[in-house]
């Protein structure tokens, strides 16, 4: 194999795929990335750890077809370092792959092309297009609640799902969730509920501030592919059952705050500063239109902030986690929030208003 290719070009498309790889690997094939020189003049990248795997092609001037295998981190490395403008030759025979650029040459260890491992994709039924900004917007207002929690693996990802003829995605770690309703694209009546694993959604969304229009969307009940221009990305989805959520969204809760998320999550951050670890908890006291918060540390001492807001109802104090009460006003891109409370230990619903395409729900904490 031997090919000629731009130093900007080599690295923009290194950078999407050795991120894939992990830094730690018992196979040593899968720390490599796949390279493959085509007579059409394109050098496909590819990397793997299983159960993600990312593809792109890249332009290159190709003197000798062929397939290798090298260190993905240290060709990445190599690449970065590299002076801007350069023309970057590699060319690999004997095990060995050659990398020159101006003054520079390195020469690393190959595996052989065929012990490389790919994800067989299968048939994929169920195909639709999705616009780039919407993908973004499904990840970015729910990514945060996603469970890190091994054990209750079927929580490690973000569950997209057809429901009320409308596209669903949810993500819940149990002690918040978060949900975006999008409008059904075309051919995807009959796609099966799946959970799209944490690593993946943080992979696409990396890709996706890279593409304009549309990202083509392929999956069946165990596998998903995400078209993405010149990058492909297949995932295994996770094999569980997610649970049903729409229990814990409250419907009746009657006690409604509203009040400016911008101003609110800086109060709560203010007063958090005192919090520790163990204490995390900012307590609310609601009066009429006005908000009392407060955090007290046995070790740090008490902080206290009014914010102002609209709110009628009866008085009562609630608690919550405040970073998590941040995570979710940092979503919120209106002027006005609407908290809609119950008493001090039922779910609380968090939304822009009932026209919102995302709701999130917060459990309280004992303060």
């Amino acid at each position: 194999m031997k090919a000629t290719i731009e130093r900007a070009t080599l690295l923009k498309g290194l950078s999407h795929v050795q991120s894939v790889v992990e830094r730690r690997n018992t196979i040593p094939i899968l720390s490599n990335v796949l390279i493959e020189a085509s007579a059409e003049g394109q050098l496909r990248l590819m990397a793997t750890d299983l159960d993600l795997q990312i593809n792109e092609s890249i332009a290159a001037a190709v003197d000798q077809p062929g397939a290798t295998t090298v260190s993905a981190h240290t060709l990445f490395d190599i690449a970065r370092k590299l002076p801007e403008g350069a023309q970057v030759s590699l060319s690999a025979a004997d095990g060995r792959m050659a990398i020159v650029a101006g003054r520079a040459r390195f020469s690393l260890g190959t595996l052989p092309r065929d012990d490389f491992p790919v994800i067989a994709e299968g048939e994929l039924p169920t195909t639709f297009e999705l616009p780039a900004e919407t993908l973004k917007q499904i990840i970015d207002k729910t990514r945060f609640a996603i469970s890190t929690e091994e054990t209750r693996y079927y929580l490690n990802g973000i569950f997209l799902h057809l429901q009320d003829d409308v596209l669903k995605a949810a993500a819940t770690d149990g002690h918040r969730l978060a949900r975006v309703t999008v409008a059904k694209p075309e051919g995807i009546e009959a796609m099966p509920d799946v959970i799209v694993p944490r690593k993946c959604i943080a992979e696409l969304r990396k890709l996706l501030d890279e593409v304009d229009g549309s990202v083509g969307v392929s999956l069946s009940a165990t596998k998903i592919r995400f078209d993405l221009g010149p990058a492909v990305l297949t995932s295994k989805l996770i094999d569980g059952t997610f649970p049903d959520y729409s229990r814990v969204i409250p419907t009746g809760n009657d006690k409604i705050l509203k009040i400016d998320p911008k101003s609110f999550m800086q109060g709560v951050d203010r007063v958090s500063t005192i919090a520790t670890e163990k204490t995390r908890a900012v307590k609310m006291a609601l009066d009429r239109d006005r908000i009392t918060l407060s955090v007290t540390s046995p070790e740090n001492g008490t902080a206290a902030e009014e914010v102002p807001g609209e709110y009628v109802a009866a008085p009562f104090e609630i608690g919550f986690n405040s970073r998590y009460l941040m995570d979710i006003l940092g979503q919120i891109d209106t002027d006005l929030v609407e908290i809609h409370l119950a008493d001090a230990a039922a779910p609380t619903l968090i939304r822009e208003n009932d026209k919102a395409p995302a709701l999130y729900v917060l459990m309280p904490m004992r303060v």
